[in-house]
């Protein structure tokens, strides 16, 4: 068996040309040679993976290279060079990911490349890392935030970096596969133990760094950060589960993370702000752990305004401000005159932040569209509709030196924070429900927040699904958690009493009362208006009414879906590729089961927060309830902000 890992990148510019497959339409970071015409792929590679991928190959004596992107051979005659040759090849298809390094490591039947993304000891972290003999080799993705705790849990130990990642290795050589559940941060990482040429592979308890597991025909076992590394050579590939460990000894998955809330049991702790308040700040403070610039991305929402709120109060004592500075740089993006411009802008005035406006119009984010849905693999139209922004928003933070961002993903499922939990109908189905999202979180925001940043060497962090907050604010009793108009509380009233600080407030009291808006909403209206209209341009009706021939699984059912379907298609032809999305209908992000909650919601149906009738201060109108399903009026296509031909972010600072 041969093993592999690396981080990646696929070699893409937006706004610049992009050299393509001639026969496929894929993009190549091999110009015209990405397909040679007669090649087959006999063979099967498993790549197992981290910010970063790896790949093993099993009984290499008969394998074959060159299906679809892939360029070359690699057959019985094959030199040990021959596969390092082939594994710079499949890493060149991540390295967006981490650009910063590259590193390969060989050991017998086994091979492990590494991109890094440096945000750790930059000087000495290369991976992959070892432990004192190198007899144990680790390749991750992530960061582990409790790194210096561990280390002194290992006091024989003797670490040659400063790297949070080296502590992994050690780890393992000292308790074996039962430490995964030590860790506390963000991570997928492989780690080879050449003593019995063993490996274990795992994910982060939430699943906030991405990762995929592939099997090939002849046994090989794949595992990768990202689809595209497996989509060629895997006769069948899945998400791997986050809060799993794979074990090449055992043949199969595990999970490692069994917290109190994963079996939906209601809890019963009572209320108290100031626990939930210290639990959360907590989480921030662990974060600032870098020795890169970073800053915050702010939507002037709750989530990202506290977010950005406890960095401002906390920055100067940490290790990055004696590097960096203690002010405090914070990121927006939006159409222009968009809510979150101006909410984010007037946090950014009330915390000191050296604030960053980026501004997009309609046309810059549906030309970037087949961008967004290469690098975050998915047809969702939730997903992409929010990734889009992001996108754009992440290649210019990078451009200004940023190389790690904290976000606010997770509040909402953490404490019901979606519009439609104003119709949960009792405290039992509202946990249920904010069980159920953070569960599938994996699939939605952190996919979007991993790759939409990853996509230009940009490391997104997230307090929010910290697992020790998770664990407090998951074990208070629902029923607090309840909205009702009533005594007052709207959506994430527990979160929100718990920052109403009159002495030293954290925000000003409108924007800690404000009212969600899904980020895809927070851009601008007309942007999801536009998506809506620039697919009904493309996707005709007679398209629709084969839609279910076509596309039998996760049939799309709007315009809109359709047209993120085919983009999709063209890209992950394979079937294993439209598996790893999810599907079913949603209401303002609901899952399915929740949309029993309110009758009048199955007819209108739609993912964006304007879709909770009777909750959203700007919902849909019900005579404009068609657009649901891709059928936008001339009103509103006549409405929409003027378009330019020229694709370009504009900065304000």
């Amino acid at each position: 068996m041969k093993c592999v890992d690396s981080t990646g990148h696929v070699i893409n510019s937006y706004g610049s040309l992009r050299r393509r497959c001639g026969r496929h339409g894929l993009p190549s970071p091999l110009g015209n040679r990405c397909c040679p015409e007669g090649s087959r792929n006999s063979g099967r590679v498993i790549a197992v993976e981290s910010r970063e991928i790896a790949a093993c190959v099993e009984d290499h004596s008969n394998v074959k290279w060159g299906k679809e992107r892939r360029v070359g051979f690699v057959s019985d005659t094959s030199t040990e060079l021959d596969y390092i040759l082939k594994m710079i090849e499949i890493i060149a298809w991540l390295k967006h990911r981490g650009p910063d390094w590259s590193g390969i490591y060989h050991h017998g039947d086994y091979y492990l490349s590494h991109q890094r993304l440096a945000i750790v000891d930059p000087a000495s972290g290369d991976q992959p890392l070892f432990n004192e003999d190198k007899t144990i080799v680790v390749t991750v993705n992530g960061e582990i935030y409790n790194h210096e705790e561990l280390r002194k849990r290992l006091p024989n130990h003797k670490f040659r970096t400063g790297s949070d990642c080296e502590v992994i290795a050690h780890l393992y050589e000292e308790y074996g596969e039962e430490f995964v559940d030590m860790l506390d941060g963000m991570f997928s990482f492989v780690l080879l133990d050449t003593r019995d040429n063993s490996f274990i592979a795992a994910r982060d308890a939430i699943g906030i760094t991405s990762l995929y597991i592939g099997w090939g025909q002849d046994g090989s076992v794949w595992i990768a950060s990202e689809l595209k590394a497996l989509n060629d050579d895997c006769e069948h590939f899945e998400t791997f589960p986050p809060g799993h460990l794979y074990s090449s000894k055992q043949g199969g998955l595990r999970r490692w993370y069994n917290p109190l809330w994963f079996s939906e049991a209601i809890p019963s702790t009572p209320y108290d702000p100031l626990v939930l308040r210290r639990a959360f700040e907590n989480a921030v403070v662990k974060r600032l752990m870098t020795d890169v610039p970073f800053g915050v991305l702010l939507s002037g929402g709750l989530d990202s305004s506290l977010v950005a709120s406890i960095t401002a109060r906390h920055l100067a004592d940490t290790k990055a401000a004696k590097q960096w500075g203690s002010q405090l740089h914070s990121f927006c993006v939006g159409l222009e005159g968009s809510p979150d411009l101006k909410a984010g802008k007037e946090v950014a005035d009330y915390l000191g932040t050296v604030h960053h406006e980026f501004t997009f119009t309609v046309q810059d984010g549906i030309d970037a569209i087949e961008d967004v849905i290469y690098h975050i693999e998915t047809y969702d139209v939730t997903t992409i509709r929010a990734s889009t922004p992001m996108f754009l928003m992440s290649r210019k933070i990078k451009s200004l030196g940023v190389k790690m961002v904290l976000s606010g993903e997770g509040s909402d499922e953490v404490f019901g924070g979606y519009l439609y939990f104003h119709k949960a109908p009792n405290k039992e189905e509202f946990h249920r429900e904010t069980c159920r999202k953070i569960k599938a979180l994996h699939q939605y925001d952190c996919l979007r927040a991993n790759k939409a940043t990853s996509a230009w060497g940009l490391e997104a962090r997230v307090p929010f699904l910290d697992k020790e907050f998770i664990n407090v604010a998951m074990s208070i009793d629902p029923e607090w958690k309840m909205i009702n108009r009533e005594e007052g509380r709207i959506e994430k009233w527990v979160l929100r009493r718990a920052f109403d600080d009159e002495e030293h407030p954290y925000l000003p009291k409108h924007i800690l009362y404000r009212q969600k808006e899904q980020f895809s909403d927070g851009v601008g209206y007309s942007w999801i208006d536009g998506l809506k209209a620039h697919a009904d341009k493309h996707v005709t009706n007679k398209m629709m009414l084969n839609a279910t021939h076509i596309y039998p699984h996760n049939t799309p059912t709007t315009k809109e879906a359709y047209y993120y379907r085919m983009i999709f298609e063209r890209f992950f032809p394979q079937n294993p590729a439209s598996l790893t999305v999810p599907g079913g209908a949603s209401i303002a992000c609901s899952t399915a089961k929740a949309i029993e909650w309110d009758a009048s919601w199955s007819n209108n149906l739609d993912p964006s927060g304007r879709a909770a009738l009777g909750v959203h201060l700007s919902a849909y109108e019900h005579k404009l309830s068609s657009v649901a399903n891709g059928n936008l009026g001339p009103k509103i296509i006549n409405n929409l902000p003027q378009m330019i031909s020229v694709p370009g972010v504009v900065i304000k600072s």
